[in-house]
């Protein structure tokens, strides 16, 4: 979206993409959901238990009423299908979108494209609500206690680290990443106090968080995180034009009539919302705001409407190949998500730094 000057009392033009962005945005949106079909339907079919792509067909065919005579006879197969796999893969589509939606907000919001979740601290203040939650046995008084107590564990820190990274109405890089180690520092000291006091129940979910796991994935799991996840994504797509205009600077933004304030608070509560509603069921996953939004916008451009829809989809991808991985790696083992996501995104963390030093010509 471009923007014309507002001189002279004149309109401002805020014109569609041209059709070669359209066209880019068509074609890279058809292709990712092509792979994420792909890699569905593999992780879907590989395991210990084997099941082929007809056998995954007639089972989920056969779930919604349409007997196409595919799905075995043997309910073994249906239930690894649906009842094991397919909450997993689910909630792992679910989750990566809202990380990767999450890092398109906060590079947006920071103007830093070394805003991510898990590197500025959010995940880890998500998660000593969530693990405070359990811990003093508040999460008996309703399935919404654990993400609620995540929310503002994630909003407190998400709060933390805008307001002591921005100056001079600019965020500085260095800053922006010392406040993400010291949130981060304190978020696993919460959480090793938390695994003290904790019961061995406890003690494991907690580790299960810092880890990063879709194991253990439940339906009623997924029923609390997607209208979440929703909520947050519905947000994201509505104030993209807006974040469009917030790129030109505040006071540009400004006098084209955004009013920044609210837009501002409006992005730090949905960033909370979707990433506290993956890690209250999903733990710790990093690097999934970070890479995932940045190729996109290498390939796409940076208009954040498409942008968002590019990187909902490129996260739910990532998610779902890693957890395959997770899967399917070591014979007999569940390997943790976090660690995998941690292999990819933290080599492409650190090329991102060395170019951000490179093109600003230090350290800003």
């Amino acid at each position: 979206m471009t923007a014309g000057n507002a001189t002279n009392g004149s309109t401002v033009d805020t014109a569609a993409p041209p059709p070669r962005r359209w066209s880019r945005f068509a074609i890279m949106t058809g292709l990712l959901v092509l792979a994420l079909l792909v890699t569905c339907l593999l992780s879907l079919g590989i395991g210990q238990y084997a099941l082929s792509p007809t056998q995954i067909i007639g089972i989920l065919l056969q779930a919604i009423g349409i007997d196409t005579g595919w799905a075995p006879t043997v309910t073994t197969d249906a239930g690894v299908l649906l009842s094991i796999r397919m909450p997993r893969l689910v909630l792992g589509v679910i989750v990566g979108a809202a990380l990767a939606v999450s890092g398109v907000l906060m590079q947006a919001i920071f103007g830093n494209p070394l805003a991510d979740a898990g590197v500025v601290g959010v995940s880890s203040g998500a998660a000593v609500g969530a693990a405070a939650s359990l811990t003093f046995g508040l999460a008996t008084f309703g399935a919404w206690t654990t993400p609620a107590f995540a929310f503002f564990g994630g909003l407190i820190a998400v709060f933390a680290v805008y307001f002591i990274s921005r100056a001079g109405g600019r965020t500085e890089v260095v800053t922006l990443l010392l406040t993400g180690i010291a949130i981060n520092a304190i978020g696993g000291a919460g959480l090793a106090f938390l695994t003290f006091l904790g019961t061995t129940s406890t003690r494991e979910q907690i580790i299960f968080w810092q880890l990063g796991s879709l194991n253990g994935a439940l339906w009623p799991n997924v029923a609390l995180v997607a209208p979440l996840v929703a909520i947050g994504t519905v947000v994201a797509l509505l104030v993209a034009r807006q974040l469009d205009l917030f790129a030109l600077g505040e006071r540009t933004a400004r006098h084209l009539g955004v009013r920044v304030e609210p837009l501002r608070m409006t992005v730090i509560v949905t960033v909370a919302l979707l990433v506290c509603a993956a890690v209250a069921f999903a733990g710790i996953i990093g690097f999934v705001g970070l890479v995932i939004p940045h190729l996109m916008r290498m390939i796409m451009g940076p208009a954040h409407l498409p942008l968002v829809i590019v990187s909902a989809l490129g996260g739910a991808l990532l998610i779902a190949a890693a957890d395959l991985v997770a899967r399917t790696a070591v014979p007999l083992a569940d390997l943790p998500i976090g660690m995998i996501t941690a292999l990819v995104g933290g080599p492409f963390f650190l090329w991102l730094l060395l170019r951000t030093r490179r093109e600003s010509g230090g350290w800003a």
